[in-house]
C-alpha cells in the first residue's frame, strides 16, 4: 500500500471507531481483512487510503456493510 497524497482521514477514523466499539485489536481486524496491522494503522491514522477491495474486506471484518462504513465516514468529515 502506498501512502496517499490525499488521504481520507474520515475513513480511518470510522474504522478505528468501529474497531474500538467491538473491542478488537488492530491485529484481529487486519487479519480478518487480509492486510497487515501496519497497513491498518496507516489507514486509521489517515496516512493511507485503502483500495476498494480492502475497504470492503475491512467492513466485513468489522461486521458492517460498506454502506454503513461509508455513512460513518461521512460523519467524521
Amino acid at each position: 500500500m502506498r501512502r496517499s497524497e490525499r488521504p481520507q482521514a474520515a475513513f480511518g477514523e470510522a474504522v478505528r471507531e468501529l474497531r474500538l466499539k467491538r473491542g478488537a485489536t488492530q491485529e484481529e481486524i487486519a487479519a480478518g481483512a487480509g492486510i497487515t496491522p501496519q497497513t491498518l494503522s496507516l489507514i486509521e491514522r489517515g496516512q493511507a487510503n485503502p483500495t476498494w477491495d480492502t475497504a470492503r474486506k475491512l467492513a466485513a471484518a468489522l461486521g458492517v456493510s460498506i454502506g454503513e462504513l461509508a455513512k460513518l465516514s461521512e460523519k467524521h468529515e
